[in-house]
């Protein structure tokens, strides 16, 4: 069968116009996921919602009930950067990632460590903050005990429920109790009370509580466990939202913004006053 000029003309047609619409489509695509960014919708509201959990020093209340901390900072800063107005939605730790699939905010600044389960709901961009987690033990209940001998029917653990130090202390000490709380500050102080043997906490916190109390608290001494960055947690399929927050954080990292509010809140205590002890 012969290809007549005819037929050759409309093949090379149909090719062109089937070149064309892809990049259409492919534009209009774009267009639409770009609409649809939660970067959009804060620049159209003017202002950005943030999810946060209070646990000392990320976010926490002043003696005033306002809340201060090195996620405030983190949120002030990158609305001002954006142009817009910030709103802080504190959010018990155990449903914040539910709260924002559900869209009552729209990121997650809380100290949020990067896992690969958690991922499996949500994104995270690039670490904004490092840290490991160390045992904070009440001095009297251990005595002479060595790190294996917490792995034992007989030692209580505590920790906030659904944290990173709930599942850490689950995998290392499994045979060891485990009670669990809303908040890092009740969990801390089951142990200073001698209710518990120990807890699980991000640096520089255990060392902080050990070196105001003590006479009943003491770090128990080894490597971190799990030692991880903490990103911003977003919605799945905002590819915008991502390159932005990321850039924002490259920015922040390369300017020693980032490190010098970290360092303020994590390595110093210039703030304890503000707060209630």
């Amino acid at each position: 069968m012969k290809l007549t000029r005819r037929m050759l003309g409309c093949a090379l047609a149909a090719t062109a116009t089937v070149g064309l619409a892809l990049p259409a489509a492919a534009q209009q695509a774009t267009q639409a996921l770009t609409s649809e960014s939660v970067i959009e919708q804060i620049k159209q509201d003017g202002v950005i919602r943030i999810g946060l959990s209070l646990f000392v020093p990320w976010s926490m209340r002043d003696k005033n009930g306002d809340l201060i901390g090195y996620e405030l900072d983190v949120g002030r800063k990158l609305a001002e950067d954006m142009g817009v107005e910030v709103e802080f939605v504190p959010t018990s730790w155990d449903g914040i990632i539910p709260a924002l699939v559900a869209g009552n905010f729209d990121v997650i600044i809380s100290g949020m460590s990067v896992t690969a389960q958690r991922n499996l709901t949500i994104n995270f961009t690039d670490p904004y903050a490092y840290s490991g987690l160390a045992i904070m033990a009440n001095k009297e209940l251990t005595a002479g005990m060595s790190l294996e001998d917490l792995n034992s029917p007989d030692v209580i653990f505590t920790a906030r429920r659904g944290a990173t130090p709930a599942v850490v202390i689950a995998d290392h000490f499994p045979k060891a109790q485990l009670l669990l709380f809303d908040e890092d500050g009740a969990s801390a102080q089951e142990v200073l009370n001698g209710n518990a043997h120990a807890t699980m906490a991000a640096q520089p916190t255990p060392n902080r509580e050990a070196g105001r109390n003590p006479e009943t608290l003491v770090v128990v001494e080894g490597d971190l466990y799990d030692p991880r960055g903490e990103g911003f947690a977003l919605r799945k399929g905002d590819p915008d939202a991502l390159n932005y927050f990321n850039n924002w954080i490259a920015q922040q990292w390369r300017s020693g913004w980032l490190e010098a509010r970290h360092n303020y809140w994590f390595a110093t205590e210039d703030w304890a006053d503000q707060v209630a002890q």
